[in-house]
């Protein structure tokens, strides 16, 4: 399948089956954050795999991932990144977000189903998981098997903004 097509494929995920994520598809989806790129090569993530009751309870007092056996989240280290020099971009948060990205897609390749979510507590995260000094978590990654009817690729044309509203050529 080529890229655009994986692309069209994604779609949140909010209803999940019990079924466990297998240790290879969690591996793989892993390795996909790993070679993603980030400013600098600065690499200033860490990722937190949830897949315990006990983890996912712990998300669970903040965010919803809406029964996914697996959860990733993202976090960033703001004094360990690239620092754009004419404005002093903290570029974090962006190599957070490129690392959850591939990782997204890769689920997707997989046959997995995700959602990406943001609307959590970062400071429930923080205590919860007990994160040093300086990680702040950005995203929380949720995987599993889906148990919804598939939304289809050819939605984009209804749901997102057309190329002129969104491109500009100069």
């Amino acid at each position: 399948m080529n890229f655009l097509d994986l692309a069209k494929k994604r779609y949140s995920v909010r209803k999940y089956t019990d079924q466990a994520v297998s240790e290879d598809s969690m591996t793989q989806i892993l390795e996909a954050g790993r070679v993603a790129p980030t400013a600098a090569n600065k690499q200033p993530y860490h990722i937190i795999a949830v897949r315990s009751k006990e983890g996912l309870s712990k998300i669970a007092k903040t965010g919803n991932i809406h029964g996914a056996p697996l959860a990733f989240i993202v976090c960033a280290n703001a004094s360990e990144t690239w620092v754009r020099p004419f404005d002093g971009k903290n570029l974090a948060d962006v190599d957070a977000t490129i690392v959850t990205t591939h990782m997204l897609m890769q689920a997707t390749q997989l046959e997995l189903g995700s959602l990406w979510v943001c609307f959590f507590d970062p400071s429930v995260i923080k205590k919860e998981f007990a994160l040093p000094d300086g990680f702040e978590p950005l995203n929380i990654l949720a995987v599993g098997h889906s148990n919804e009817e598939p939304l289809s690729p050819d939605r984009h044309d209804q749901t997102r903004k057309s190329k002129e509203q969104t491109v500009t050529f100069a």
